[in-house]
Order: C-alpha cells, then sequence, then structure tokens
C-alpha cells in the first residue's frame, strides 16, 4: 500500500493524532478509533496486557504515519485502565536508541508484539518483543527482552537473542540430532518451504545459533512457571519454550508444536484446567481465516478446532489477526479476543478488535458485534453456567 498522499487522506490523519475531548465510553466497538484520555487514538499495536494491582496495563508497538510506521520508529507505548474501556495514556515504556545506528534496537529496527510479565520473586516487570535487527528484513527472528522496577518503565534494554541455543526440545524426532549438512543450511522466505520441516531438519541447523523467534506471546501459568511460545523453523512451527524462574531466559525446555501448519500471532489461555491457543495462517499483512486448538497439558498433544470466528467475514478474522486473549479480572470464564486490523500503507491507523469468546459443544467461539460491553459474560454464565 502506498503512502497517504492526498488531502482527504492528510486532513484524516491529523483529525486522528488531534487531541479532542475524551467522553467517557462504556462499551466495546471493535474496529473504530478508541480515544484514549487525551482524546487521541490508542497507539499499542500487536500487544498486550498485565493485569496488575487492580489496573490492566496494555502495552504495545508505538507506529507513526505512513509505511515508515511499521518499523520501530519510537517505541512500545504504554496505557492503564481500570474498566478496560477507558485509558490512559501512560507514556513511552520501552524506547529506540536513536544516536546509535548499530544497536539492536536502533530506531528502523523491527519491535513486534511487546508482552510485559510481572515477576512476583524479583519483583521486577520483564518485557519480551519479537525483534529484527534494523536493514536484515525478518531474517534475524530474534526475541528481545527488556526489564523495568515500575510497571509503566522506563524499561531498560537487556539484549536480544535466538532461544534455545544448544538444546533440543523435548519433542526431538528420530534423526533429528544429526550433523547439519550443507542442505540444511539454505535459508527460506518464511511463507512457505520447498519440504515438510523435519526433512529439511530446520531444529537442527538453528541447533547452535538458536531457534528463530517471531511472532510471539507470554503465558503464566497457575503454578506461576511462565512460558515463550513463539513462530520459529522459518514461520513453519510453533515453539514453546520454558521460562527461567526470573523470566529473563529461555530455560532450555521446550517443544515443536503443530510443524508445517505455518501459524503465527500466537495467543494462549487457560480455563477450567485446559489450556486453549487461538492463531492464524501466514499471509502477511492479509488477514485469514484464524485457526484454535486445545490441550490437557501446555506441552501437548495439541487438538486442532478449527477456525473459531463464525458469521459474516469469519474466513477473515474479522478483516483482523490475533494478538493476545484477555482474562476479565473476577469473571469467571471471561475471556477477550484481542486481535489488530493492519493498515500497513498508514501504520498508526491500524484498529484494534476486541470480541468476547464463547465456549460451546467442547470448542471456543468468536461472533463479530458492532458494540459489547462486559456485561454479555453475565448473561452467558447466567445462562450456559459459562460454557
Amino acid at each position: 500500500m502506498k503512502h497517504v498522499t492526498s488531502l482527504l487522506g492528510v486532513i484524516a490523519v491529523l483529525l486522528m493524532l488531534t487531541p479532542a475531548s475524551a467522553a467517557e465510553r462504556r462499551s466495546f466497538r471493535p474496529g473504530e478509533l478508541w480515544p484514549d484520555d487525551r482524546g487521541v487514538h490508542i497507539n499499542a499495536h500487536g500487544g498486550g496486557i498485565l493485569d496488575f494491582e487492580g489496573r490492566y496495563y496494555w502495552f504495545g508497538e508505538h507506529k507513526v504515519a505512513g509505511e515508515l510506521g511499521n518499523t520501530a520508529q519510537v517505541g512500545v507505548r504504554c496505557y492503564s485502565s481500570t474498566d478496560l474501556y477507558n485509558w490512559k495514556d501512560e507514556g513511552i515504556a520501552l524506547q529506540v536508541v536513536k544516536d546509535n545506528p548499530g544497536h539492536d534496537l536502533t530506531v528502523g529496527s523491527v519491535v513486534e508484539r511487546p508482552k510485559v510479565l510481572h515477576n512476583a520473586k524479583t519483583g521486577k516487570f520483564v518485557m519480551w518483543f519479537h525483534l529484527e535487527r534494523k536493514g536484515t528484513g525478518y531474517k534475524a527472528a530474534r526475541s528481545g527482552v527488556a526489564v523495568a522496577g515500575r510497571v509503566t518503565g522506563p524499561y531498560v534494554f537487556q539484549g536480544s537473542f535466538r532461544p534455545n541455543a544448544g538444546a533440543w526440545p523435548r519433542n526431538t524426532r528420530p534423526g533429528q540430532k544429526v550433523r547439519i549438512d550443507e542442505a540444511a543450511t539454505h535459508q527460506y522466505s518464511g511463507g512457505d518451504l520447498p519440504d515438510d520441516p523435519d526433512r529439511l531438519n530446520l531444529v537442527a541447523r538453528d541447533f547452535e545459533g538458536g531457534q528463530m523467534a517471531r511472532d510471539q506471546t507470554l503465558f503464566v501459568d497457575d503454578d506461576g512457571v511462565a512460558y515463550h511460545l513463539y513462530a520459529s523453523e522459518e514461520n513453519s512451527t510453533l515453539h514453546i519454550s520454558r521460562l527461567t524462574d526470573d523470566y529473563l531466559r529461555p530455560a532450555g525446555d521446550y517443544a515443536r508444536l503443530f510443524p508445517g501448519r505455518f501459524m503465527e500471532a500466537p495467543a494462549i489461555f487457560k480455563h477450567e484446567g485446559r489450556y486453549y491457543l487461538i492463531a492464524s495462517g501466514c499471509t502477511g499483512w492479509a488477514p485469514n481465516a484464524a485457526r484454535s486448538a486445545v490441550a490437557e497439558s501446555i506441552w501437548g498433544p495439541w487438538e486442532e478446532l478449527g477456525n473459531p470466528a463464525v458469521g459474516s467475514d469469519a474466513e477473515l478474522t474479522f478483516h483482523s489477526q490475533s494478538t493476545y486473549v484477555l482474562p476479565v479480572r473476577d469473571r469467571a470464564g471471561a475471556f477477550i479476543f484481542m486481535a489488530d486490523r493492519w493498515r500497513p500503507g498508514n501504520a498508526i491507523d491500524g484498529r484494534y478488535v476486541w470480541l468476547p469468546i464463547l465456549f460451546r459443544n467442547d470448542r471456543i467461539e468468536i461472533e463479530w458485534t458492532d458494540e459489547w460491553d462486559l456485561g454479555v459474560f453475565d448473561a452467558i454464565n447466567s445462562v450456559a453456567g459459562g460454557r
């Protein structure tokens, strides 16, 4: 898509960026402009939410206008809320580096899908994100980590790496622990592969330097153990990786999920003892049909459940892509599907699609609604007991 060049387009962007009086919201309006406390459209794309001490904190990619906004020009922004409808701008939580072109986090690098956890043992807030070094396209496929003493930051960059260097997955297949031959060092596009990822043995190819990590999310289980879920092996296979107790590094304990299925944009949550996953196919910025799966153990086996979206535009997931599933505090069985409508030609105009998740017939379903509020979960629970 091209930069906004028409007069009407420029006017539209200026109106979106111009503060206006922000009336209190009492509902969600998926796909519409969502003003913060200053009346400016929320700028937290590919984001996730941390529920901490009675407030929700939304961290996401700060975009700028035009195609330039597809790279990191500012950093990661933070917003806070007590009701999920109205959000206060807390400023830039993690800033890109502006005076060191060789830095991993320099202006023009790629910083995507930031997620933040609070570590109860250390008291620190830990942010993970997908990082691509400037000028490398999507070949670096690294994980970035930053740490703060306050939930809103500032976060201090700790470095980037490919996860689980020198470690084999739990479910390594027979024959994968072999010497890497010349063919296994070949590079691929990330959208498809000339053969099955197991036969190409991409895990062995990346064994020494660490596994590729692109679209990612974080999850903390009931026992406080944290996991990193990311698209790996040229996007062909998801990995789920246990983190160290301080949440700062991979623990070298990971498994391969859905080999050869080309899933990205993972979002994971737990309901009544079962683990659920929502993800998308790999079609770049273009929307596609979502995927869903369920497992009794976070390590699998995972059973695919099909596209959770139902109704009109379900085959395009309502023109959006998953980024996170938010458990709603103090509401049993209440989960919000969070997704982005990407606008790569004018990145700052990306919109947010938040919809309630329904549990029906041992599946999860997501239905479109133009406007809704948290009361929908009360209605669901009263009719179906939360199922």
